[in-house]
């Protein structure tokens, strides 16, 4: 958890500087309502590999690699990381790939290519029912002989790379497109266009595309069109996570036959192997907004930030929590990201629900001696309780409360 920790912070400034510059340029790259999702999907895999998957992931990989590897690599050895990085990212582009063409995978991966605006936070946009597959494709390592300290470190050196592709500001970057995952070569894989379709999959290495003939090139002339062609069209993380799997399991109930219920599952994504060369329309793409007004989509945001020191606060004091500690912190985190979707999508309770919240955690500070562990310094508690019940009373505002207008 620790590299999270110190990695978060860096992650909202350099999309605060992304948003700056984009401004600045007249660039049409973010939607505050987008990149809020985005990042409370991001809240809820880092929630998600707290309490399960991460732990699960590292205890198969440890077993399996004290019990079945073939040789015992050193791990002071410069050659053994050059082949680990290598081999993971090998790995990585299989599974990758995968997630493409595979439904049950793709129910999970589609939550990242859901996004219609491509930027840093969509970078954060992640699911958190990956690992629940995606493990199977790195135990070749394990088998290999690849200390469990390289190879999560080659993991998470793996992964932070793939943060600064997520950019429409950085262009073509000449002899580096044809080696490594560059943010043209990534776009290309976000795009929604015919050429872009199960295109470019590598993590750090471009390399893989073209040896296994998946690379696509950017076009110049083409502007590319982000998200996917069966459009989320929500703000709800949760539901972000779950759209997917609540299709195909409709569609295995209404199949005939255990080989067709399955089918449903391990065929491709469907209408994508058909719509490859379907001349799909650019200029006809409409983004999904949020309806409600610029002031409502800047108070979620600010309130976004209070999800992020409470999640980096639970990653920093999981350890020392009883289970039913930990348990509790994390609904208070996703009751608030639920909350800030429903005010995001102008749901007919979210201003009432957001209030309670807002209501209950005031109450909660201000009465609990400590805060899941932490003191609060003098002077701090009345500050938070203010605020909070100041957040309650700023939402009965009328500009608050008004439809969608100047977008923000």
């Amino acid at each position: 958890m620790k590299p999270m920790l110190i990695a978060m912070p860096v992650f909202l400034l350099t999309i605060a500087i992304e948003a700056w510059i984009a401004r600045r340029k007249g660039r049409a790259v973010y939607d505050i309502a987008d990149a809020v999702t985005s990042l409370q999907l991001g809240v809820l895999q880092q929630l998600m590999g707290m309490f399960l998957v991460g732990a699960a992931w590292v205890g198969i990989y440890l077993a399996v690699y004290k019990g079945f590897r073939a040789a015992e690599l050193p791990v002071d050895s410069a050659w053994v990381w050059l082949l680990a990085l290598i081999a993971y990212d090998f790995c990585a582009y299989w599974a990758h790939r995968l997630d493409h063409e595979v439904n049950i995978l793709w129910a999970s991966h589609v939550v990242h290519h859901s996004s219609e605006y491509y930027n840093l936070s969509t970078a954060l946009r992640q699911s958190s029912t990956t690992l629940f597959l995606h493990w199977v494709f790195y135990i070749p390592l394990a088998v290999i002989g690849i200390p469990p300290a390289v190879f999560f470190t080659v993991s998470l050196i793996n992964l932070l790379y793939q943060y600064w592709v997520h950019t429409e500001l950085v262009g073509k970057l000449g002899w580096l497109d044809r080696v490594l995952v560059t943010p043209s070569n990534h776009r290309v894989h976000h795009g929604q266009n015919d050429y872009c379709i199960d295109r470019n999959y590598g993590g750090m290495l471009i390399l893989w595309d073209r040896l296994f003939g998946t690379f696509a090139e950017e076009r110049e002339g083409e502007k590319i069109v982000y998200g996917i062609r069966k459009p989320l069209r929500s703000f709800d993380p949760v539901w972000g996570n779950l759209h997917t799997f609540a299709a195909l399991w409709r569609e295995s109930v209404s199949a005939s036959g255990w080989r067709a219920k399955l089918g449903v599952w391990l065929a491709p994504p469907a209408g994508w192997a058909v719509e490859r060369d379907s001349g799909f329309d650019a200029a006809g793409f409409t983004r999904h907004a949020s309806p409600v007004s610029s002031r409502l989509r800047w108070y979620v945001a600010a309130h976004y930030l209070l999800t992020t020191l409470f999640l980096m606060h639970l990653m920093s004091v999981f350890r020392e929590l009883t289970l039913v500690s930990q348990g509790f912190y994390a609904l208070v985190i996703v009751a608030g990201v639920q909350s800030m979707a429903a005010l995001n999508e102008g749901r007919s309770w979210a201003f009432r629900g957001e209030q309670l919240r807002l209501l209950v955690l005031a109450a909660a500070f201000a009465a609990a001696p400590d805060w899941f562990g932490f003191v609060a310094p003098d002077g701090m508690k009345p500050l938070v309780v203010v605020l909070l019940l100041g957040s309650a009373a700023w939402l009965e505002r009328d500009d608050m409360r008004s439809p969608a207008g100047v977008a923000a």
